[in-house]
């Protein structure tokens, strides 16, 4: 698998860390007769961090490697 692949699946893997996230505060929150915004966020804060932090640097590895390869396939073309 070439790096533009594994960066697209870093990519990938990051979007669905930072939608799982929100899912599950959602998931959280379901027994709540009425909703709002900072009741929400309170259920966001729940969840907490760790799944955001895997994300953020899933991104930029996938980012990286979708870089690098754009890289390499500019220097093949140019040889």
């Amino acid at each position: 698998m070439n790096n533009k692949g594994v960066g697209a699946i870093f990519c990938l893997i990051s979007a669905l860390l930072a939608s799982v996230r929100y899912i599950t505060a959602a998931i959280f929150m379901s027994n709540v007769v009425s909703w709002d915004s900072g009741l929400y966020q309170a259920g966001l804060e729940y969840v907490g961090s760790p799944l955001k932090v895997p994300a953020i640097i899933a991104l930029i590895v996938g980012v990286c490697f979708l870089g690098l390869g754009v890289v390499q396939d500019i220097t093949k073309r140019d040889k």
